[in-house]
């Protein structure tokens, strides 16, 4: 797609246990785009049946968040994002304790 001067896009869901760690994310961020993929959306996890086990608390997800930001240059940081029910776009929650 590159060659084809195609932009890719790549979004990840934050999951404890997966890729709940600033380094890992980190890691993917860097590897996405030495694929030529920039980091656009991490999502927080929707409040969904069968999925809890995989929530985050609001502190945790800062953290992670905020040395992500200390780690890599901006451009490389995926925007911190929750899906809200009946919105049209997705909810930036970047210094959001409480979600």
């Amino acid at each position: 797609m590159a060659k084809q001067n195609i932009l890719v896009l790549n979004q990840a869901v934050l999951l404890k246990g997966v890729n709940d760690s600033a380094q890992t994310l980190v890691d993917l961020s860097q590897r996405l785009f030495e694929a030529q993929v920039l980091p656009y959306y991490l999502h927080v996890l929707d409040k969904v049946k069968g999925a809890y086990h995989f929530d985050l608390g609001a502190e945790k997800i800062d953290q992670i968040y905020k040395d992500v930001l200390a780690s890599l240059p901006g451009y490389l940081v995926p925007k911190l994002v929750r899906e809200v029910a009946g919105e049209n776009n997705k909810t930036p929650l970047f210094g959001v304790t409480t979600f």
